[in-house]
């Protein structure tokens, strides 16, 4: 039961009976809690909208709408604050069906079919397979993970994917790095690197592979001669530890889509020729990059496509100097990749340093789908790790920098979870080793995790006594519920469905997160009330139907505190060590 939905359906039939057909309008009127609680439960905006339409002062007709709203069993109270805002105080019977429904359904409450089964591919990770996961991947794995989570439970089918960038220099450099530690092992003599090869000593057990499989055949061979053969061993061992690493925070990908793939069945030919037939892309000229030493510079004649109307600062070259095509054509054929086969909608979640890179990726795909396809792109910030509020030196043994798995083996995957959607994506984020270990407010992970062990405790301590949680749901007396802290739960416990649909609404499930930090917090205010005073207790031996009642609530704590955790990919604990 969303009653934030239910209550908009009240409000959209009221539009509809002064004659509001347009669903222009319709589809924008609001039913939304209000930023301050003063102002009630449910703040919409129908007059604004509708009184241009029927040619109204929007506080007279928010006045007479009011006389209508007043009329319903669910609401107590009406009241126009501003132009035209009308705010609702809903009655509390609305509020303990709500609950009713949440003990009966269990965890299927806040599920529902927002999404229509739409098909969305959502592209995440795609680093490129040059080494182990590092911290900042993780960032992108666990926020693309949750959002596909998210996203699945509010009705959507989801795909999740990984391009892997398996052509190009880096992976050129990558079979370079790798031979060189098959000649240092082979010789004895010390690897030396070039400053834009990988110096990583995980590379050393590829070469090792190599030598067992291969021997030193390929020691006096030319580099035309085992180039190739090193990039595809490189490859498939780098692709291998990072499902393995992505595997530890229990993340696994529906598909992988090889940029190699891509260019090897002539997608980027087809996606040319598509944008040469619809008039997107040109010969021409680029001017020499601002803010660049010009010597050096040649203007010569280049296939472009036309990203600056998009929105784009300049138009994009397809083909480089060589004639060979550039890594924007093969991410265009990749994304008229997923445009062919049927999705509703793509989401990539990219690394910050990508934010110029998405006006032109906008542009293609507007252009390939005549802007019908839907398209969003998450950037990732970067993540601080620190130790004690000091930075955590890198890893000389992984190439400098900071392994997921060293991170894993230090707090274990669902604190690094739950921690990387403590902040919102595109903020920066400090993740500190220590802090995230402590037992205190502080902690949003404990905190989060505590107020499923305290509830763990009373179902302990109610089995203890005799109480059956399962026995006469359906006569659970709500309105003994009075104090305002259970108030507060029980219209928490209202605002989930909508959260979730929200979070999904916005593909941002950092608000999950945020959510069940809320949730805790209000059930341990509860609890500590208890300590003070014992009539607030969860547990009355002497009024079994308060007892029930409390107990309930904390049996629908519990259920939404499951479900919010299993979206962010994170499994509730009994007891904290």
């Amino acid at each position: 039961m969303n009653i934030f939905e239910y209550i908009r359906t009240i409000i959209i039939d009221v539009a509809k009976s002064r004659g509001i057909e347009d669903n222009t309008i319709l589809d924008k009127i609001t039913a939304e809690p209000p930023k301050e609680e003063i102002h009630g439960d449910i703040s919409t905006n129908i007059a604004l909208l509708c009184s241009k339409k029927l040619n109204s002062n929007p506080r007279a007709l928010a006045e007479s709408i009011k006389v209508v709203l007043n009329n319903n069993i669910y609401i107590d109270n009406v009241q126009i604050a501003g132009p035209g805002f009308i705010n609702l105080f809903l009655n509390k019977n609305i509020f303990y069906e709500c609950c009713k429904n949440v003990l009966k359904i269990k965890s299927k409450y806040g599920r529902s079919n927002y999404g229509k089964y739409e098909k969305v591919n959502i592209e995440y990770v795609s680093a490129n397979p040059t080494g182990p996961m590092h911290i900042g991947h993780a960032r992108g794995a666990v926020f693309g993970d949750s959002l596909a989570n998210l996203l699945q439970y509010v009705g959507y089918d989801v795909t999740r994917e990984y391009y892997i960038n398996d052509a190009g220099q880096q992976i050129i450099n990558l079979a370079k790095s790798v031979y060189i530690r098959y000649i240092e092992i082979l010789t004895k003599k010390e690897a030396i690197f070039d400053e834009d090869l990988y110096p990583g000593e995980y590379l050393i057990a590829v070469a090792r592979e190599i030598i067992d499989i291969d021997g030193d055949k390929y020691l006096s061979m030319k580099e035309e001669s085992w180039i190739q053969v090193f990039k595809e061993y490189s490859t498939n061992a780098m692709m291998k530890i990072i499902k393995e690493d992505l595997s530890l925070i229990n993340i696994y990908h529906d598909n992988f889509v090889s940029e190699e793939n891509i260019k090897s069945i002539g997608l980027i030919e087809k996606v040319v020729q598509l944008l040469n037939n619809n008039g997107s892309i040109y010969e021409g000229v680029l001017d020499a990059p601002k803010g660049q030493k010009n010597d050096n510079w040649e203007s010569r004649p280049q296939l472009l496509f036309k990203s600056t109307l998009f929105g784009d600062d300049l138009d994009r070259p397809l083909k480089k100097a060589d004639n060979t095509w550039t890594y924007f054509a093969a991410d265009s054929a990749y994304h008229y990749d997923k445009f062919k086969r049927n999705y509703s909608s793509l989401i990539n979640v990219w690394g910050a340093d990508h934010g110029g890179y998405i006006k032109r990726i906008e542009g293609i795909i507007k252009s390939i789908s005549n802007s019908k396809l839907k398209f969003d792109v998450k950037l990732c910030q970067l993540v601080n790790l620190n130790k004690d509020g000091k930075p955590v030196k890198m890893s000389k043994r992984a190439g400098n920098f900071i392994t997921m798995r060293s991170v894993i083996d230090s707090v274990g995957a669902d604190v690094l979870r739950f921690i990387m959607l403590t902040r919102k994506n595109d903020a920066p984020l400090d993740f500190d080793l220590v802090k995230v270990k402590e037992q205190s407010k502080d902690n949003p992970v404990y905190y989060v995790q505590y107020a499923n062990v305290r509830i763990n405790s009373l179902y302990e301590k109610a089995i203890n006594q005799g109480i059956n949680l399962n026995d006469e749901l359906d006569n659970i007396n709500f309105e003994l519920l009075t104090n305002i802290s259970e108030i507060n739960i029980i219209k928490l416990i209202a605002k989930w469905p909508r959260q979730v649909e929200a979070a999904a609404k916005a593909n941002e499930p950092h608000r999950v997160t945020f959510y069940l930090y809320d949730m805790a917090s209000a059930f341990h205010s509860l609890w500590s009330l208890g300590n003070e005073d014992p009539e607030l207790r969860f547990i009355i031996e002497d009024n079994m139907d308060l007892t029930r009642a409390r107990l309930s609530l904390a049996v629908m704590v519990k259920i939404i505190l499951s479900s919010g955790l299993s979206i962010i990919g994170v499994k509730p604990v009994d007891k904290l060590s």
